[in-house]
């Protein structure tokens, strides 16, 4: 089978995306929106907006079909015009049936969209977070957008209808939205900063990303990897670290810290043998190399995510 860096990615970022409701609004209209270090998700389903940093920037229009994904890095404002005084989203009436916030004039649904987040607690290294933009603005016409128009009124139906199953379907098809997104930005690497999803775009560099996902235990090299992309160590070396933002081989040490942080929390395989799947023969080497990545010792970060699971 193919190795799929963006689908193993993904696995092991473990991001979950969530939608849990939205804004219906009508007339004047604004609302103050905080990431919480989370990826911030809107999908507009009918109307327009405006999307408004407060420390600075130029107001970005948001349209019906349009889809903005922010890191939740800084607070933003959602509005219908500018100048007018933002509520806080904690103070925002929010219908307990379908989990949307009315704003502006009485029942008015002039503008509507669905809301989510992205839940990237578990992304050891930030390998996901620190790949994407401060803000993607997928457009109504992209060529992915039919694909996730179809997406977002599936959530909206899910949402609203109450149907069996609903919580489920509800969550695989904002998984579904989440990597529509994701290859919208791999068709456009430009608007990339420097991370793994930069480098996976690159089709000069793919074929060493593949196989250091495909054999994360093998001991590559430098030069192993400069062959796969048919290019010298230097000039290899140099595009890499430029497009990922890290050397090639702290980009394997980072995977294979990921792969390893994932299998922590999901598995029950001794540290021993963990270590050798990610290429490390000494359980002392791969728990060293593991503490200065991610800060914690193997069996400790193994014993805490076991912790937090069992208050879920």
């Amino acid at each position: 089978m193919s190795v799929d860096p963006l689908s193993e990615a993904l696995a092991v970022a473990d991001a979950r995306c969530v939608f849990s409701g939205g804004i219906r609004a009508g007339g004047d209209w604004a609302i103050r929106l905080r990431g919480r270090d989370r990826l911030k998700v809107n999908a507009v389903v009918r109307g327009r907006c405006l999307l408004v940093y407060e420390d600075g920037g130029a107001p970005r229009t948001v349209e019906e079909g349009d889809v903005v994904v922010s890191d939740g890095g800084r607070p933003y404002v959602l509005c219908s015009a500018l100048g007018l005084e933002p509520l806080d989203s904690g103070r925002v009436t929010v219908d307990p049936g379908d989990g949307m916030a009315h704003l502006g004039d009485g029942d008015g649904d002039g503008f509507v969209c669905v809301s989510g987040h992205i839940d990237l607690s578990r992304d050891v290294g930030d390998l996901l977070r620190q790949a994407l933009p401060e803000l993607i603005h997928v457009r109504a016409a992209e060529v992915e957008a039919p694909v996730l128009s179809w997406l977002i009124g599936q959530l909206v139906e899910e949402m609203t209808a109450a149907r069996a199953g609903a919580t489920f379907a509800s969550a695989q098809l904002a998984q579904l939205l989440f990597v529509q997104v994701l290859r919208v930005c791999l068709a456009d690497a430009g608007v990339l900063p420097a991370g793994w999803l930069r480098a996976l775009a690159d089709e000069r560099l793919s074929p060493a990303l593949r196989l250091m996902h495909g054999d994360p235990s093998h001991p590559w090299q430098l030069e192993d990897l400069a062959r796969a992309a048919a290019m010298s160590r230097t000039t290899f070396a140099l595009r890499f670290k430029e497009a990922a933002g890290v050397p090639p081989l702290t980009y394997l040490l980072n995977w294979r810290m990921g792969l390893a942080a994932r299998a922590l929390r999901v598995e029950e395989t001794p540290v021993a043998a963990l270590a050798r799947s990610v290429g490390y023969t000494s359980e002392s080497a791969f728990s060293n190399a593991f503490k200065r990545t991610v800060g914690i010792a193997p069996k400790r970060y193994r014993d805490a995510a076991r912790a937090a699971a069992a208050v879920l």
